[in-house]
């Protein structure tokens, strides 16, 4: 069996641009090329729409949403002159991950306007404007808000279709990431008014031609899968939809670390192994407004 490359969708979080990842972004950059990345996508997090959005350890730091907005700036020039110092080596897609809370889709909108990224990865943190993910505290008082936890998941998925639907992101993120602090989470996404959501999202992910971002992030914790569980995996597989692993890395340390864990899962879940790269070639700004 042809073993297919590392690739990564969804990744290379660095702590010059991102203050929960560490290490720089061009060390970022070697470690995939180290690893043998032929391609790799970098999605920074996008700044916040307004200082209501500024995270704690953010805010510690001393940014505001100006600041977080000029590093955002930032970002964007080092990883373009990263993607052409490095062409020989590796194929770069400069990207960045999106926001889903009040004002923030229009907000990616100009971001993606201004900036030209090659993509984006579409992403909801945010269930009524909280921060599910942030801690099992803000998780549970997103939960409350929503009037429990099988409330938490619907509007979750309610808030993923819209943001899918508005953005046509070339790449979603972390589909399932709402079961993060939920320790019945298999049983809780199987539920029927729960499931019909996600199949709902699926089929309109596939209707669009996008790709499921395959997320590890989960295993650097030490969980036993990845963002997508496995019903879910199994699903978007029998439908043909495009799965490719993405490490969600915030660190040289979990570049290529559960490549091969993946492989594992995604060819026992029958999912094709021709990556499907975010971007078309030749090399072009692949959003699209509908």
């Amino acid at each position: 069996m042809n073993v297919p490359p590392p690739v990564s969708v969804h990744g290379g979080h660095s702590g010059q641009f991102c203050g929960h990842a560490k290490d720089t972004l061009e060390e970022i950059v070697l470690a995939y090329i180290d690893h043998r990345y032929p391609w790799v996508g970098i999605t920074e997090h996008m700044p916040p729409v307004s200082d209501a959005f500024v995270y704690p350890e953010e805010k510690t730091a001393g940014f505001d949403a100006g600041t977080l907005k000029e590093r955002f700036t930032g970002y964007m020039t080092t990883c373009r002159r990263l993607q052409a110092k490095y062409a020989a080596d590796i194929r770069i897609y400069v990207g960045f991950e999106t926001e889903d809370c009040g004002g923030s889709l229009d907000f990616a909108k100009a971001l993606i306007d201004s900036f030209s990224p090659d993509y984006v990865v579409g992403s909801v943190h945010h269930v009524k404007d909280i921060p599910f993910d942030y801690s099992k505290a803000r998780y549970q008082e997103a939960a409350d808000r929503c009037g429990g936890l099988d409330g938490l998941y619907a509007a979750y998925f309610d808030q993923q279709y819209e943001m899918i639907r508005t953005l046509v992101p070339r790449v979603v993120g972390h589909l399932d990431i709402v079961r993060i602090f939920d320790p019945d989470y298999r049983a809780r996404l199987i539920k029927p008014m729960i499931w019909e959501k996600i199949l709902r999202n699926l089929k309109l992910i596939k209707q669009l031609n996008l790709i499921l971002d395959f997320n590890l992030r989960p295993l650097s914790r030490g969980e036993e899968e990845p963002y997508l569980s496995a019903p879910v995996l199994k699903k978007a597989a029998e439908w043909g939809i495009d799965i490719v692993p993405g490490d969600d890395s915030h660190g040289v340390d979990t570049i290529g670390t559960h490549m091969q864990s993946a492989i594992t899962m995604l060819t026992e879940a029958g999912v094709r192994m021709d990556w499907q790269k975010p971007v078309d070639e030749p090399h072009s700004p692949m959003f699209v407004s509908r």
